[in-house]
């Protein structure tokens, strides 16, 4: 299956997605901003996704995916995976990248290569709008 991937900046951009991700009932993926495991920080993208998903009994169990975006940075990467982040986008080069796979695999983690086809909330005004248009689109896609 292919993710309907929504970049988010704060709590109040995950609360826009997944309000409208229960309304379409449609799994989605929120990622963090590009590098945010640097700025922000895996701790901080954990409690985010996990409070949003708290705050919504609606949202089916395994329905969310929570990416971390840790550039091309292998030790944020490998911090991340510590720190218990799942999914983490990572971009190093074809060598650390074999390696970053092969420590995610023992934390039973997963690796997402490249530009994720998304919706970034934070260049958008409304985003409970831009989510709702989002999903919409991708419904026309297809899977």
């Amino acid at each position: 299956m292919k993710h309907r991937v929504i970049i988010i900046h704060n709590l109040e951009h995950a609360r826009a997605a997944l309000a409208v991700a229960a309304q379409c009932r449609v799994p989605i993926a929120i990622a963090s901003a590009p590098f945010a495991a640097a700025y922000a920080g895996a701790a901080w993208f954990r409690k985010v996704v996990e409070k949003a998903v708290a705050e919504r009994p609606d949202i089916p169990p395994g329905s969310v995916t929570a990416v971390l975006d840790c550039g091309d940075e292998p030790g944020l990467a490998v911090s991340a995976l510590r720190q218990g982040i799942k999914i983490i986008n990572y971009n190093g080069n074809a060598a650390s990248c074999r390696k970053i796979i092969a420590i995610a695999t023992e934390f039973g983690a997963e690796v997402w290569k490249g530009e994720m086809d998304s919706i970034d909330l934070g260049a958008v005004d409304n985003a409970t709008e831009s989510c709702r248009q989002w999903l919409e689109k991708w419904s026309k896609k297809g899977p």
